[in-house]
């Protein structure tokens, strides 16, 4: 943890978030996460807190106790986290609007609502969650599961056949994705022969 902390703060990451989970890690919203003691993930922040060489460096705590241990031990686990030096806390799937509540109303330091579109956790919108008293909303697979709906629309039009569906113009795309720039980079620094 020192050796990684110490890289992190070098590099200029401007933070890191730390997990209970055991190894091999899971998304937070599968079933089967198992979770390390909190003694061990204890050790592990103050050991962050520890190397740190500036406030600046944040260090995100998050416990998947939840969905295997329960909301108790989970906000427990928080507290511990929090007094080992965290910084800000990430309760993971929260399984309703009163389990949300509950996890802001037990804190006085900015929170993590991570919605995870089909997860555990009920979608709301990122004025929700702060009127809640959470600080940072994640949207961890909304664009890619966006994506994965258009590309099998997209692909089933063209296999069966039927109608274009909406597209974005190709000169869009590529200006999206930074073409302009390579072109003038081209033309600045082509060979003149």
């Amino acid at each position: 943890m020192r050796h990684a902390i110490q890289g992190y703060e070098k590099a200029g990451a401007a933070g890191i978030q730390l997990e209970d989970q055991e190894v091999p890690k899971k998304c937070g919203h599968t079933p089967g996460r198992r979770v390390i003691s909190a003694a061990d993930m204890v050790k592990k922040i103050e050991v962050a807190a520890e190397t740190r060489t500036s406030r600046d460096f944040i260090i995100i705590a998050r416990t998947d106790a939840r969905s295997s241990l329960g909301l108790d031990e989970a906000l427990r686990r928080a507290e511990a986290y929090l007094k080992a030096g965290a910084d800000v806390l990430f309760i993971e799937s929260p399984e309703s609007e009163a389990e949300l509540r509950t996890i802001s109303s037990a804190f006085d330091v900015p929170l993590v609502a991570n919605m995870v579109d089909g997860g555990k956790t009920p979608i709301y919108a990122p004025k929700e969650l702060e009127a809640m008293g959470f600080r940072i909303a994640l949207f961890p697979v909304t664009g890619l599961l966006a994506a994965s709906a258009a590309l099998t629309q997209a692909y089933a039009a063209l296999k069966g056949g039927g109608a274009k569906p909406p597209l974005m113009p190709f000169a869009d795309f590529t200006t999206m994705i930074g073409f302009p720039d390579v072109y003038d980079f081209e033309r600045r620094h082509a060979d003149k022969d």
